[in-house]
């Protein structure tokens, strides 16, 4: 079949889906994941070598007739599209099912397809108002997504922050496209790299699609919605819904000539965003809350492979910037998969003990080994550890910049001090996971709730099976992906489909599987070893006590102080102390709070400063039609004032 239809079969089911999944979970299980294998197949046909699709049609929407494209860039996009859509399906059948939820989860199904349909809309729309319709039924539709739980206040809050920022985002979009149109009399899509005067417009795109990538400081949204949404809402916002503002920076930095300094605002946004987002993720005790800013961390990544590469396109299309964009579009799929698996075993967890707490967790490993160890898959990947898939796209990029230094040209004052600010990001990513995966999994039950917890059913461990065995083979065969990363990079820059591999990916596919057969090979020896010696089990070193607590254990807390203590400026904690007192104290305590600095410090300042003046102004409007002709006749005075000064002047 030609990707077309296959697009059209795709539409078409999920479509149905919407309205079977109000009433048939089962059926709408079947529809979902029938469209996401159909929009899986398409996607496929156009990276393994088949032209790009294309489709105009006399049939207009909004006096805009149809332009439909797919090709590579937007394909590889919408393979991840499908995979996690498709692993969020089969696990939201189990964690979000209607004897548990009977009011919420007909609803969530249904705006779960609408929000898979408008992403697929978006990824092939190639004309701009329909770009626009599809990408606000996208951000609706995880509103509401979002909002499922809306009972809850704090759900509620967040929601409404998703909706503002997002909003604010679609403003910058439509002057863009408004703009753009009018400038090139349609709103037609397509390669424009030769109209230098649109230059300028890039700016917009970065600020529209830089606030749904989550691009700090654009990122006040993130944290809070991922963290109260259910967790297969959060998996597929964090690992699809961010990369769509990814692939509006990625698509439009391709079809729009591009400012001189476009490139080096890229790469530093995306530096600081890598570092700066994991510094706040260390700092978390909310498990989400983590993995939401590890998304941060984790699209400045991506966003300084495609800063190098506009760098290296400035530059006569140098070598290294071809390396940081293949390293930036593969990390788009590797973060999609880790990042989804993440999002999975957090709410692995949080299904068995009810609570996203780090600090009241503890030992869950006993309980629940498949997720402990899935988990540890994850944090392994997203800290970027050979032999998994965030060590190979990493490195990619690493390759690009260190290649923009050895190349002694301008481009190397911006790639230096981006690889060093990488390399701090990776250190405190390692930490941070360390951190998330000992605390949650290891040592002893920090509360009840963390002893009585139970281990998913098969409807979760599936789809976390999945997307473990897509980090694997990612890290495992990153050969056999070049195809498809160099389809979607010569979409991006059409000098740059580059056929064959770069020599040093083989070399790097052989060490990743040597690692992998060393480490398999060593986990037997000792599992072997240990069981024919025998294995007894006995006290750790306790330091002394007879009868060791909980909570004598190492916390979040104390992990989290590190990044407190060197990001302090930034993170600016909130301590409250109560020391012990008398001879005889009863009792003392310590709480530190990691507020959202951008947006309670300055946003909301901003915000209330801005309502104070409305109110003020409001009371302007009292009905009384003389005080409004007298408004009129100061209006006029005033600019009969300006005039007469100009003309004097």
């Amino acid at each position: 079949m030609t990707p077309g239809l296959l697009l059209l079969f795709a539409a078409a089911v999920m479509a149905a889906g919407i309205a079977v999944g109000l009433r048939w979970p089962r059926a709408w299980l079947g529809l979902t994941l029938a469209g996401t294998i159909a929009a899986l197949a398409a996607a496929g046909v156009v990276l393994v070598g088949a032209p790009d699709w294309e489709w105009r049609s006399a049939f207009s929407v909004g006096s805009e007739p149809l332009h439909l494209r797919l090709d590579g860039l937007s394909a590889m996009f919408l393979v991840l599209v499908s995979v996690v859509g498709g692993a969020g399906t089969v696990y939201a059948h189990e964690y979000w099912p209607d004897r548990l939820y009977p009011e919420s989860a007909p609803r969530g199904r249904a705006w779960w397809s609408t929000l898979l349909l408008s992403l697929g809309w978006v990824l092939v729309s190639s004309n701009g108002l329909h770009f626009l319709l599809g990408w606000e039924l996208f951000t609706v539709a995880a509103y509401f997504l979002i909002t499922l739980e809306r009972a809850r206040p704090e759900v509620r809050k967040a929601g409404w922050l998703y909706l503002a920022a997002s909003h604010a985002g679609t403003a910058c979009l439509f002057a863009f496209f408004a703009t753009l149109a009018a400038r090139t009399g349609s709103w037609d899509l397509g390669p424009m790299r030769e109209q230098t005067g649109l230059a300028p417009l890039l700016w917009l795109v970065l600020a529209g699609f830089g606030v749904k990538a989550g691009l700090f400081p654009l990122h006040i949204w993130l944290p809070s919605a991922h963290a109260n949404a259910p967790s297969h809402v959060s998996a597929i916002m964090s690992g699809v819904a961010v990369k769509m503002g990814v692939y509006g920076l990625v698509r439009f930095s391709g079809w729009l000539p591009v400012p001189a300094a476009a490139g080096w605002v890229v790469l530093g946004l995306g530096a600081v965003s890598a570092l700066l987002g994991i510094a706040f993720a260390m700092a978390q005790d909310d498990l989400k809350r983590l993995l939401a800013y590890c998304t941060v961390e984790n699209v400045g990544i991506i966003l300084t492979g495609l800063g190098a590469a506009m760098l290296g396109a400035a530059h006569g299309d140098a070598p290294w910037g071809r390396l940081a964009l293949a390293g930036a579009l593969l990390h788009v799929w590797n973060h999609g998969a880790f990042k989804s698996l993440l999002f999975f075993g957090a709410g692995s967890v949080l299904h068995a003990t009810g609570t996203r707490e780090m600090s009241r967790l503890g030992g869950l490993w006993r309980a629940m080994p498949w997720t402990a160890g899935l988990f540890a898959l994850g944090a392994m990947a997203v800290a970027g550890l050979p032999p998994l898939n965030g060590f190979v796209s990493e490195w990619l990029v690493y390759l690009g910049l260190f290649g923009a230094v050895t190349a002694r040209g301008a481009s190397a004052w911006a790639a230096l001090p981006a690889a060093i600010m990488l390399a701090a990001a990776g250190a405190l990513a390692l930490a941070t996971f360390v951190k998330a995966a000992t605390v949650v999994f290891l040592g002893a039950p920090r509360s009840k709730v963390a002893d009585h917890a139970h281990e998913c059913g098969p409807g979760m461990r599936a789809p976390m099976l999945t997307l473990a065995g897509v980090c694997v083979v990612l890290g495992l065969a990153p050969v056999l992906l070049w195809p498809a990363v160099s389809r979607a990079a010569g979409a991006w820059h059409p000098a740059w489909a580059i056929a064959e591999a770069p020599a040093p990916l083989f070399t790097l596919g052989m060490v990743q599987l040597a690692l992998a057969v060393l480490a398999a090979g060593a986990a037997v020896w000792l599992w072997r070893r240990a069981h024919a010696n025998g294995v007894q089990r006995g006290p750790t070193w306790d330091c002394g006590y007879a009868a060791p607590a909980a909570r004598m254990q190492y916390t979040s807390g104390s992990f989290g102080g590190i990044a407190s203590g060197w990001f302090g400026w930034l993170l600016q904690p909130e301590r409250r102390l109560r020391r012990p007192r008398g001879p005889l104290p009863t009792g003392a305590s310590r709480v530190e709070r990691i507020p959202e600095t951008v947006l309670e410090r300055l946003i909301f300042p901003v915000g209330d400063v801005v309502l104070q003046a409305s109110t003020a102004v409001r009371r302007l409007q009292h009905g009384r039609l003389q005080f409004y002709v007298l408004y009129v006749v100061i209006g006029l005075a005033a600019i009969g004032a300006l005039v007469m000064a100009g003309g004097n002047s």
